[in-house]
């Protein structure tokens, strides 16, 4: 077992961010953790790297304390926001990282993987924000982790550096890494094919696929527009919500059924609250 949380909870004076959290996590797997702003997933991550400690509970990663220098040797991590010396070069930048690790991955090969390695030589004040991101990415690889904690990895990169993203975190689950990620992108837990984990107030309330996620809902997603404003709603017989408009004698135009989405199943999991 890579990690093992049993009765987790994190309190900030009478805040309580993580509450009565149980998570296992296997070698190879791909997990996400969803949730709205405030949820607990960013605490969640920190205790597991090590950062945080619980208020109670236990916390078990490679089956020892996370803070434990051996285990973070072990580990690759992307935090939501990271800083480093504008005058420093990006190769510089990934030398000193790989200098804490008894055996890094080749720097180029990394920034290959990433798509920094045209611009290695550039200094990082001079990278925009999704540049940034990727960088922090290629550095959460250098060690060869086994495995990998990412907070929201793939915020502010664009379509294409995401699905690069994707295909790198896809192809390090293949090679046995274990990766744990948070995310606001609903889309990437299809793309990813990933475990999902639900979190609201600190607790978890969904754990599954994508297709258990969608599953909590039953009916179709409908929408129309009366009068030029555009409606939504679910239903669990379709057919029968479209005949009682046609009795009520109501105009409507721009009638779409179709199945159930994950933003449905998420904000229904979530009491409306949007990731």
């Amino acid at each position: 077992m890579i990690l093992e949380m049993q009765q987790v909870r994190k309190t900030y004076g009478t805040t309580v961010a993580v509450d009565d959290v149980h998570l296992t996590v296997k070698r190879g797997e791909m997990v996400a953790i969803l949730g709205p702003n405030g949820a607990g997933k960013t605490s969640t991550l920190e205790m597991v790297l090590g950062l945080r400690q619980p208020t109670s509970g236990t916390i078990r990663v490679f089956g020892s304390d996370p803070r434990d220098r051996a285990v973070r040797s072990r580990i690759g991590a992307t935090p939501q926001e990271t800083g480093y010396p504008g005058a420093l070069r990006l190769r510089e930048i990934g030398l000193m990282v790989a200098s804490a690790y008894r055996r890094p991955c080749a720097i180029d090969e990394v920034f290959t993987r990433f798509g920094l390695f045209e611009m290695r030589n550039r200094v990082a004040s001079t990278l925009s924000g999704g540049e940034l991101r990727r960088l922090n990415l290629a550095l959460s690889f250098i060690a060869s982790p086994e495995f990998v904690v990412l907070d929201e990895p793939t915020t502010g990169l664009d379509i294409g550096s995401r699905r690069a993203v994707w295909n790198s975190l896809r192809a390090a689950v293949d090679a046995g890494t274990t990766v744990l990620f948070s995310t606001h992108y609903l889309e990437e837990i299809d793309e990813l094919d990933a475990r999902v984990i639900v979190m609201d107030h600190g607790r978890i309330c969904f754990d599954g696929t994508s297709a258990q996620m969608r599953a909590q809902i039953s009916g179709k997603r409908i929408s129309y527009v009366v009068d030029g404003k555009e409606e939504k709603i679910v239903s669990r017989d379709a057919d029968a919500f479209v005949r009682d408009l046609v009795i009520r004698n109501i105009s409507f135009e721009n009638l779409c059924i179709e199945a159930i989405r994950l933003d449905d199943a998420f904000l229904a999991l979530t009491g409306g609250n949007a990731a």
